[in-house]
C-alpha cells in the first residue's frame, strides 16, 4: 500500500522552482497568461510522470555508463509526442509556448528526478513523484500566470473579469506586469513567502 502524502512535498516544503529553484527559465518565460501556464504544467507534468515510470521500469537494465543517454532518448521522444498533441489540438497555445516546449528534454526538474528518484525506485512511486513534482513546478506557473494576466489585462483565460464600472472610476490595467522582468519579480516574492514560512518555528 503506497502512502500518497509521503510525496507531497514538492507541492511545499520541496516545491521544486521555490525552494530548489529547478525549472525556472520556463516559469519565468510562458507565465504571461494563465492558459499557456496550464498547458505548460500538463506538458512537463505528463512528461515527467511517464518518463519516471518508463526510466524506472528498465533501471535494472541499463547499463550505468549509458545511463544519461538513455534517459534523454526517452524524455526526448515523450517531449516530441507532447509537442506534436499540442500542434494538433491547440495549435494557438503552442504558438505561444513557443521553444519552451521543446526545452521540457533540458528541464532540471525532469532529470533531476529521474537520477535521484526512478533510478532506485520501482514504477508506480516513481509515476507518483514525477506527478508530484510536474505539479509542484505548475503551482508556480499557475500562480505567476494568473497574476500578471488579471493586473496587466484584467482578463483571466481571455475572459473579462474586472467590471467596467472599475475602470470608469479609474483603475488601469498594469502593463509592467505583461513584461518579462515582472515573471522574475513575482516569484522572487513567491520564494521570498515560502522561504519566510518555512523558517518561522511557529508555522506547522
Amino acid at each position: 500500500m503506497i502512502s500518497i502524502r509521503k510525496y507531497l512535498g514538492p507541492l511545499n516544503k520541496e516545491n521544486p522552482v521555490l525552494i530548489q529553484i529547478l525549472g525556472i527559465c520556463s516559469a519565468l518565460a510562458v507565465t504571461a497568461q494563465l492558459k499557456p501556464a496550464i498547458v505548460m504544467t500538463i506538458s512537463v507534468t505528463v512528461v515527467c510522470a511517464i518518463g519516471n515510470f518508463i526510466i524506472s521500469l528498465f533501471r535494472k537494465t541499463i547499463p550505468p555508463r549509458i545511463r544519461i543517454i538513455v534517459q534523454l532518448v526517452v524524455v526526448a521522444a515523450l517531449v516530441i509526442l507532447v509537442d506534436m498533441i499540442l500542434q494538433a489540438y491547440v495549435y494557438d497555445i503552442s504558438k505561444m509556448l513557443s521553444v519552451y516546449v521543446g526545452l521540457i528534454i533540458t528541464n532540471c526538474i525532469l532529470m533531476g528526478r529521474i537520477e535521484a528518484f526512478a533510478l532506485s525506485n520501482k514504477p508506480l512511486p516513481s509515476l507518483i513523484d514525477g506527478i508530484a513534482n510536474g505539479l509542484g513546478y505548475g503551482m508556480v506557473l499557475v500562480v505567476i500566470g494568473f497574476t500578471r494576466e488579471l493586473l496587466a489585462n484584467g482578463t483571466i483565460w481571455n475572459q473579462q473579469v474586472l467590471p467596467t464600472a472599475l475602470y470608469a472610476h479609474g483603475y488601469m490595467n498594469n502593463g509592467l506586469m505583461a513584461l518579462p522582468p515582472m515573471a522574475l519579480i513575482l516569484l522572487g516574492v513567491l520564494i521570498w513567502i515560502q522561504r519566510s514560512t518555512r523558517l518561522n518555528p511557529d508555522t506547522k
